[in-house]
């Protein structure tokens, strides 16, 4: 690791503020899915451990321009001390002199949670004064919130010009290391699955990826731009018209050959399952159907071709997987994976609709690593500079 981690700071007595990602979904004024809080809870036993006292932040939801009740973090704070089984105290606004006076009273291992920094705007603006005030209640600084380190805002990268030193939790480090293997060092063959309906969400990704994998594997609606640019039929499928080109650019490059499209789909009147599909050549859809999902062909070459891989990085789902009719490709890679993670592979799976398909297979603790940040990771797997991972101290000696 060429930046610190908390193996390279001392922490007893000290304040020590986290960025965490506590933004998870609420409900009935209780949190409704804690995967994110669970994901911290490393860094934040390892902190207590050693006699640090806490000051978590983290943003929740997008409220607009000021408090929202609605997107309190009070019931964060008392689903963690569930989870710890011990108290968290809460600030109700994470500057100014009530935060300063509770980040003052806290003893070593104890715990303080701050009120939604994006209740302020000055968070998002990555305002200096803003800044300052919230390295005002540490000593040193932890980033802990990978699916927010994409984004140059106060907490995650204007805090540590002015707190210092800006080290790594656990949790980055793990996100950092799986994702910076598969791009730096991968075990081959090295092969990549790509989903999702658009390729304009995906372009950066594949182009960099392309050169560096041994098979690129594409599902979701992205497959109707490419056999489109083939001169194929596509029905009623999603196309992007003004990506026909770059897809014709891709299939002639160098690295067309690691390109393996789909052979077949499912094919369908509706998206909302009403019609359960019609399996079709993949380059044959009829005029009033649209792809909704890879078919069971594509499947089996698809789970072949993951059988032989060592690494596998997967982002985005092969079809519609939110309709229970249309999620079939998506499962059956998502158990192909668990599968090639038993023999040996490395398997990550790159946040977002991905993860939400890992888990919806009951498959996410099969696989090697569930990225927590999808926005985060596909910038990251662009080649991209993460504010919030530049921000970090470097690591002395070269490390």
């Amino acid at each position: 690791m060429r930046f610190q981690t908390l193996e390279d700071v001392v922490v007893q007595g000290k304040r020590v503020f986290v960025r965490v990602d506590f933004n998870v979904p609420l409900a009935g004024g209780k949190v409704a899915d804690d995967t994110r809080i669970v994901a911290a809870l490393p860094t934040i036993k390892a902190l207590r451990a050693k006699g640090a006292r806490v000051i978590l932040a983290s943003h929740l939801g997008r409220p607009k321009g000021g408090p929202e009740a609605k997107y309190s973090l009070r019931p964060v704070a008392d689903r963690l001390a569930e989870l710890l089984g011990a108290p968290v105290r809460f600030s109700a606004d994470c500057i100014g002199d009530e935060a300063i006076a509770a980040s003052r009273a806290l003893a070593d291992g104890d715990l303080l949670l701050l009120e939604n920094v994006r209740f302020h705007p000055e968070e998002e603006k990555n305002d200096a004064e803003f800044s300052r005030a919230l390295a005002a209640l540490g000593d040193l600084y932890v980033n802990d919130a990978f699916g927010s380190a994409h984004r140059a805002h106060a907490s995650t990268e204007g805090i540590t010009r002015y707190l210092s030193p800006a080290v790594a939790g656990l949790l980055m480090e793990k996100e950092l290391e799986y994702l910076g293997r598969a791009l730096s060092a991968p075990g081959r063959p090295f092969v990549a699955v790509l989903g999702g309906s658009k390729i304009s969400g995906k372009i950066d990704v594949i182009q960099n990826l392309l050169p560096r994998v041994d098979a690129l594997l594409i599902g979701g609606a992205m497959m109707f731009t490419f056999l489109r640019a083939q001169g194929k039929a596509t029905g009623r499928s999603l196309v992007e018209e003004d990506r026909l080109d770059l897809a014709r650019t891709l299939l002639s490059g160098s690295d067309a050959a690691k390109l393996i499209l789909p052979t077949d789909t499912l094919a369908a009147l509706d998206l909302e399952g009403n019609d359960t599909g019609l399996v079709v050549p993949a380059g044959e859809v009829p005029e009033d159907r649209m792809g909704v999902d890879i078919g069971p062909a594509t499947m089996a070459r698809y789970s072949e071709i993951l059988r032989g891989a060592r690494t596998v990085l997967w982002n985005g789902p092969m079809g519609i997987f939110e309709v229970p009719a249309y999620a079939h490709g998506t499962m059956a890679l998502a158990r192909a994976l668990a599968d090639a993670t038993k023999v040996g592979a490395t398997t990550i799976i790159g946040g977002g609709d991905s993860a939400a398909a890992i888990a919806a297979a009951g498959l996410e603790h099969e696989v090697s690593h569930v990225s927590t940040g999808g926005g985060a990771s596909l910038e990251f797997l662009e080649g991209k500079v993460l504010p919030g991972v530049a921000a970090l101290s470097p690591r002395t000696g070269g490390a």
